[in-house]
């Protein structure tokens, strides 16, 4: 069945008919890729049962193994290393209020992070939901971490800090350096409670093609996936932590009665 829309021109309709023989094309590589995805060999399994602070649900700082990270009848678990502390080459600006404004720039967190978490913050209701389990691991102390997800609104996803351990390290979180890295990995436990890395996005390592950033995460970042859709495409520039059109848009658990 053909689609036409009012006051289409032929030329437009043609052209958006072959384009979307090539989107019919991609969809299915997409699906051939994440089915090869599904079906690699099992990975390394994890050497020790990696140590994490979080803040409980009352409040109050704790320890949690990575096993107990997987809630009970689940078996996958996915981990966004959150470049918190930023990379030491990242001048762009930090928050302007909250409680890492004060904080140096250097020691605050990756506004490219910040945007990528902010876009997973509604999500991971549905992900928990439908059987996975999503954190996201810092390498700060975790009350700063957790002071500024409760700054930027984030009430469901999950805030860990590794600063006590060697997670990030040797899952390519963090490099040879102690620079934070914007890694993606999912682990999944096998029925006999072993736990192995499943996958990981180690398209970061690849060098980048002409006119292309590593978009090793790009099918998850909706808002640049949206941005593809528009007339203007990306925006030749980086996420900030804050935009000139609304820097008075807090979220609504920030802003006072």
């Amino acid at each position: 069945m053909g689609v036409n829309f009012p006051n289409e021109s032929p030329e437009y309709r043609a052209a958006r008919n072959k384009l979307l023989q090539r989107e019919l094309a991609l969809r299915r590589e997409m699906e051939a890729v994440a089915a090869e995805i599904r079906a690699l060999p099992p990975g390394g399994a994890v050497p020790e049962d990696y140590e994490f602070d979080r803040i409980n649900a009352k409040g109050a700082p704790e320890k949690v193994r990575l096993s107990e990270l997987f809630r009970p009848g689940t078996d996958t678990l996915i981990v966004y290393h959150y470049m918190f502390p930023r990379h030491r080459s990242d001048k762009r600006l930090g928050p302007s209020s909250g409680p890492m404004a004060q904080l140096p720039v250097e020691e605050g967190p990756c506004p490219s992070c910040t945007a990528l978490l902010d876009n997973w913050e509604g999500a991971v209701p549905h992900v928990n939901g439908l059987g996975a389990n999503i954190v996201a691991v810092a390498k700060a102390p975790i009350e700063r971490v957790t002071a500024f997800a409760a700054h930027r609104g984030w009430c469901h996803l999950q805030l860990l800090s590794a600063s006590n351990s060697s997670f990030k390290r040797d899952y390519r979180g963090e490099d040879e350096e102690g620079q934070q890295v914007p890694m993606l990995t999912v682990f999944h436990k096998g029925p006999d409670g072993v736990i192995r890395l499943s996958w990981a996005s180690e398209l970061l390592f690849l060098p980048t093609e002409p006119g292309q950033d590593p978009r090793h995460v790009g099918t998850v970042e909706p808002m640049w996936t949206l941005l593809d859709l528009t007339p203007g495409g990306r925006p030749d520039t980086d996420e900030q932590i804050e935009y000139d059109c609304c820097q008075s848009e807090a979220p609504a658990s920030t802003r006072k009665a």
